[in-house]
């Protein structure tokens, strides 16, 4: 996927010490039911995972409501470990499961790939 110098801009910025990865344009393809579900992934100095939150999206608010626990999944995983974790669907929520591990993912991904660490 090949982003703008803005796009790549506002992907990844820096707050109170953590990178932060945007995935608002970084996996604007990636769709759960019912259209992107775009994440913020904190980095601490530490190269974790501090958390992973949750954007405006259009999903179901009852149904993403319980993916409370997989948005915690990578909580305190070291970056390189964290895009290969084997994460589980959240039954009830399969397809905004599967969008928010893909979006976790192209964003770690993408850190690894464009941050000097």
């Amino acid at each position: 996927m090949s982003l703008s110098a803005q796009e790549q801009k506002d992907v990844i910025t820096k707050e109170k010490g953590m990178t932060i990865i945007n995935t608002t344009t970084l996996a604007d393809d990636i769709e759960g039911y019912a259209g992107p579900t775009p994440v913020k992934i904190y980095i601490n100095k530490k190269q974790q995972i501090e958390k992973v939150e949750a954007l405006k999206n259009l999903e179901t608010p009852k149904y993403f409501a319980l993916l409370k626990d997989l948005l915690n999944s990578w909580n305190g995983l070291a970056v390189k470990k964290a895009a290969q974790a084997e994460v589980d669907v959240v039954t009830g929520a399969t397809y905004s499961s599967e969008a928010v591990i893909d979006n976790v993912r192209r964003g770690i991904e993408y850190y690894n790939k464009n941050v000097k660490k």
